[in-house]
């Protein structure tokens, strides 16, 4: 039960079904909402868009309620009721990572919610009366403008700062959606909702000086410490990259098999990396010693077989989600600047950082003769990443709600 014993409802807003397992934010939210429903709490879960993991997905017992206007329940089965949504699905499912970009467009940061599903949307929300809506970023925030949801808390979960990435992306020559998105249009967007939820503190801050007559919170991507069992020993020449397919991702793992990754295999021959995700798909041909294993349900096995994760980003902000279940797991990282932006500061901080090939290269030679750090790693988790403290400046602002 909620610490004041009310349970409450709440309506969540965003464009694809949440899970873990596939990228951070809908790990993220997949995480806020199983949070919320075990402390007793009503989750109405809609979605702007009909993305699924599948065009035709088996809801387990106990599910969320979902709804969208193009969406529809067939006993347990949900149904992406829009052809092009539905092929999209079936293509990433069957051939992860190969689904084609649109032409004019290299990153899509986000789109806006569409009027027809901003008025059905509202339509429904305003009818249950909840405590508060939840909204996944700035690019569901316009549906706050419709006239039924007014006197409604809401509650926006940034996941970012958009301007700066798109600023980023923009400034290394990629074409980015939507084409314009500067500070005043974030703010705007931004102030629709009473309380605004960053990601990291850096954020926070800057959150803070676009909206001043705002409430921001800082709550991070929550994560359990789930250490090695007894039997499962690492393999020294084991490296590991957990990713999807977008940009970033891609970017930084094609620098680092351009520019690390012969070195090492110089210096250590047997040396391994496995790519888990749709990033592996993404990349082609692979060079000898890199092997795609594409999406695994269950990570943990590969995760504590491994020596060291890769984090070889060199564009992006936010939280690396990926970051926090590398160390979740016992395991360092050695990362770039860009890729460990926005953990907890810590003096035992699982990360060793490295900016520039030479150095990432000699960094992970060296923390592969280290070895170890696996207590140091869990403890880290334990003192900065803790569902229950995570989620506690939040929990507090919807009971206020």
């Amino acid at each position: 039960m909620p610490r004041d014993g009310l349970t409450r409802r709440f309506c969540f807003v965003t464009d694809e079904w949440p899970r873990p397992g596939a990228a951070g934010h809908l790990a993220y939210n997949h995480a806020l909402i199983t949070h919320l429903r075990a402390a007793g709490h009503t989750v109405d879960l809609y979605l702007t868009r009909p993305r699924l993991p599948a065009p035709v997905m088996r809801l387990a017992p106990g599910a969320v309620p979902v709804a969208g206007r193009r969406l529809f329940r067939v006993g347990r089965f949900l149904v992406a009721a829009e052809p092009r949504a539905a092929a999209a699905a079936l293509l990433r499912r069957v051939v992860p990572g190969l689904l084609p970009r649109r032409g004019s467009t290299d990153v899509v940061l986000g789109a806006s919610i569409a009027a027809p599903d901003s008025g059905w949307i509202a339509g429904r929300i305003a009818e249950s009366r909840p405590d508060a809506i939840l909204i996944d970023t700035i690019f569901r925030a316009p549906l706050l403008d419709e006239p039924s949801l007014t006197g409604i808390p809401a509650v926006l979960l940034t996941h970012d700062v958009f301007h700066r990435r798109h600023a980023a992306l923009r400034l290394a020559g990629y074409r980015v959606a939507p084409a314009e998105l500067d500070r005043a249009q974030e703010a705007a967007l931004l102030a629709r909702a009473g309380t605004l939820v960053a990601i990291q503190p850096e954020e926070a801050a800057l959150l803070r000086g676009m909206c001043p007559s705002r409430r921001v919170l800082t709550v991070p991507m929550p994560a359990i410490p789930l250490p090695r069992p007894p039997g499962a020993a690492r393999n020294p020449d084991r490296l590991v990259f957990v990713g999807s397919d977008n940009l970033p991702n891609l970017d930084g793992l094609r620098w680092f098999l351009r520019e690390i990754w012969p070195g090492l295999r110089r210096a250590r021959p047997l040396l391994r990396l496995d790519l888990a995700g749709d990033c592996g798909a993404a990349l082609g041909r692979l060079p000898a010693g890199v092997h795609r294993l594409g999406r695994i349900a269950d990570l943990a096995p590969l995760l504590h077989s491994a020596s060291l994760a890769i984090a070889p980003l060199r564009a992006g902000s936010g939280l690396k989600v990926k970051l926090l279940d590398y160390a979740r797991h016992g395991l360092w990282t050695v990362a770039t600047p860009d890729a460990r932006a926005g953990l907890a500061p810590d003096g035992c901080m699982p990360v060793y950082t490295a900016d520039s090939a030479s150095s990432f290269g000699a960094t992970i030679l060296a923390a592969l003769a280290h070895g170890g750090g696996e207590a140091e790693a869990l403890a880290y988790i334990r003192r900065h990443y803790a569902p229950t403290t995570i989620f506690a400046t939040l929990d507090e602002a919807l009971q206020r709600a």
